[in-house]
């Protein structure tokens, strides 16, 4: 199915089923309970998952099959952000042109920063990277304001030219507001909401609209690991050296390789723009460069839905995690006497609200001691436990007589 084998189809099979019902899925606990906190269904946060999914399923098709380590990868997810904004203030309030744009102009760029890293490896090449994106993030704060807005951002207005025809959301505002992004008419922050039983679930056209995206990046991924190519990218890992002493030339693979992370990552920038309509320079930071490193880590390295899982991970404590503060802590621990009571808060405070970092960095160092595989190797491991059989007892012989 879709040139996959079995093992590959069925992998596809459940990650678009998970995207499918992901608002539902995501909502575990009735709407006013105490543990609603950690419901995760509303549409902002499910865009970050498969936004950043895609950010990470790129990241891994580098790091992953090349063991080289990126850390200048925001520089693309910028360029892409700002790409699919000009897009949409020049041409069309369309989601479409912003989110191809995003990918071309993040692909040229990966190609010039490439061409000039992949020249050194190791630490040298993962230097060279954040050397990039450092001055990629200072250029879009300072020295190009009229370009990228500086501190301030970019956004659209009621004056941006949308220079295509209206039916492809091109022309200005009907009613005087600000155009939101949309797809041939359908605003991507558009939403309508199911309460059933206690229960409330939201389905969103741009959660949706993302979800496709991220599946069709994640089927591109599959036919990059299982091809020739691929296997390339393999054999440069386990021994690049090797390969230059056979006379052939790695650099253009590796070239390839780095440009198609890159795109992966201005794919993701257009979405965020095209979702949140409000690019700062803050998304080409260091520590968005760091942060998919965490994701794909956390997930599981070279392999295929790690990265996915990662990336959820880490924008579900970001996002829920963040927001437990003390007078929930009090909530949660009002039975107990007075002195455990705030015994707990006081045990648990460095770990939640603005200490969520604390809580990320245990659970990573955790993983990286017990599961070197990430969550998949946990998965795996958990798996096996479950299929394993007892152990038949040997039957005893009786000795010859």
């Amino acid at each position: 199915m879709f040139g996959l084998n079995k093992k590959d189809t069925s992998l596809l099979l459940i990650v678009a089923a998970l995207v499918m019902f992901a608002p539902i899925l995501l909502n575990p606990f009735p709407e006013g309970s105490g543990l609603a906190q950690f419901n995760a269904g509303y549409p902002d946060l499910m865009q970050r998952f498969v936004i950043f999914g895609i950010f990470a399923i790129g990241f891994n098709i580098l790091f992953g099959l090349t063991g080289y380590l990126s850390f200048g990868h925001a520089a693309f997810l910028g360029a892409g952000s700002y790409a699919g904004m000009w897009m949409m203030k020049l041409l069309s309030i369309n989601v479409i042109p912003a989110i191809i744009f995003s990918v071309i102009i993040a692909g040229v760029i990966s190609l010039a920063i490439g061409w000039i890293s992949l020249r050194r490896s190791g630490i040298y090449f993962s230097i060279l990277t954040l050397a990039f994106a450092q001055m990629a993030f200072a250029l879009a704060a300072s020295v190009l304001t009229p370009i990228t807005g500086g501190e301030t951002g970019l956004q659209t207005n009621l004056n941006d030219p949308r220079i295509l025809p209206e039916f492809l959301g091109g022309g200005s505002s009907v009613d005087g507001n600000i155009p939101k992004p949309s797809l041939f008419g359908i605003e991507v922050s558009s939403s309508f909401e199911l309460p059933i039983a206690g229960w409330l679930w939201t389905f969103n056209w741009g959660y949706y609209i993302c979800g496709i995206m991220m599946l069709v990046a994640f089927y591109v991924a599959i036919r990059i690991f299982r091809s020739p190519f691929g296997l390339m990218l393999k054999a440069v890992k386990s021994n690049q050296q090797r390969m230059n002493y056979t006379g052939l030339n790695t650099r253009p693979y590796m070239l390839a390789c780095f440009v198609i992370s890159g795109m992966y990552a201005g794919l993701a920038g257009g979405l965020m723009a095209a979702m949140d309509p409000q690019v700062g320079a803050e998304r080409m930071q260091w520590t968005a460069s760091g942060e998919v490193v965490l994701m794909t880590i956390l997930g599981g390295v070279g392999t295929l839905i790690g990265p996915v899982l990662g990336a959820g991970l880490i924008k579900y404590f970001e996002n829920i995690f963040s927001k437990i503060n003390d007078n929930l802590l009090h909530q949660w621990f009002a039975f107990l006497p007075d002195g455990m009571e705030n015994l707990m808060v006081t045990i648990i405070h460095p770990f939640i609200g603005k200490g969520w970092h604390l809580t990320l960095g245990l659970m990573f160092m955790a993983i990286v001691i017990f599961l070197p595989g990430g969550l998949v190797e946990g998965g795996q491991r958990i798996r096996k436990m479950l299929k394993r059989q007892p152990e038949k007892t040997a039957t005893k012989r009786t000795p010859a007589e």
